[in-house]
């Protein structure tokens, strides 16, 4: 039993040693003097001042957050009523085909889903006359559709493990449906609501097939460019730019970390305080 366990611990070490190892080398060639990515020069942070510099890979970091931000926010409004309608409504006509739609994404390649969405728009463009071109608009388009399912996924699952009677209880006590939503439902799912907008934002900030197949010229975003510019070989600048999302990517998830627990834990003592006044 011991060496199961003593085995297991190896195994972990490991599978985290080969997942985190590669990007803490990123992020320590990042400060590499030389131009060689995997030849160390010496300390420096000229390549973070080079990039902050640059005009084109700013253009691109601002326009990707103005599209994560935008379709995160879109996706998750529409994933939280999906996954209410499917966790709550479980007998209403078209619910199998309108599950299915929702869902469809998470089961499709991304390339699938990408040409879908290109014939969409060129047949959009010559029937309707809209877009006229592809930019920030189709690519948030895409990436909703693309996100939304996360979020249904994770605000549905939530819904099925909650205590229905905690609702029914409501509505017996003389709340309205809507007051029910807003003071009961929505408040209690609000840690899996934060971790859908996240999930969605992270998608479509570091998405690169799908908007490689709906965006158009002058609309470059930021894992585009990175990926263009890895096609010529990896660059200091390039680790350096990588290391900056990373470290957006763990302050975000450990502030909505923080402020989930904190959260819950406000929500657990206001359970244990009106158990304690019955």
């Amino acid at each position: 039993m011991r060496q199961n366990h003593y085995f297991l611990k190896v195994c972990l070490f490991v599978g985290f040693a080969f997942f985190y190892i590669p990007i803490f080398s990123l992020i320590f060639f990042s400060f590499n003097k030389s131009r060689l990515a995997s030849v160390w020069g010496g300390f420096s942070v000229e390549w973070y001042q080079k990039l902050f510099a640059n005009r084109q890979v700013m253009d691109a970091a601002i326009l990707s957050l103005e599209i994560a931000l935008t379709s995160a926010t879109i996706a998750t409004i529409l994933g939280t009523m999906a996954g209410i309608a499917l966790a709550r409504f479980h007998s209403f006509r078209g619910r199998t085909l309108f599950s299915g739609f929702v869902m469809a994404p998470l089961i499709m390649p991304e390339v699938i889903t990408g040409i879908s969405m290109l014939m969409l728009f060129i047949l959009m463009a010559q029937y309707v006359g809209w877009p006229s071109k592809r930019g920030f608009t189709t690519v948030t388009i895409a990436h909703i559709t693309f996100s939304l399912t996360f979020v249904t996924t994770i605000v549905k699952s939530r819904l099925s493990s909650m205590d229905i009677s905690i609702e029914e209880a409501a509505l017996d006590l003389g709340s309205k449906p809507w007051e029910v939503l807003k003071d009961v439902t929505l408040p209690i799912i609000a840690p899996a609501i934060v971790s859908g907008w996240l999930l969605a934002f992270t998608i479509s900030l570091d998405d690169v097939v799908i908007t490689n197949f709906t965006t158009g010229p002058g609309a470059t975003t930021l894992p585009i460019l990175i990926w263009s510019k890895v096609k010529l070989g990896v660059t200091p600048d390039i680790n350096a730019l990588a290391s900056l999302i990373i470290l957006v990517v763990t302050v975000c998830v450990g502030v909505a970390a923080v402020l989930m627990n904190r959260a819950e834990g406000r929500r657990e003592r206001d359970i244990h305080m009106a158990q304690q006044n019955e």
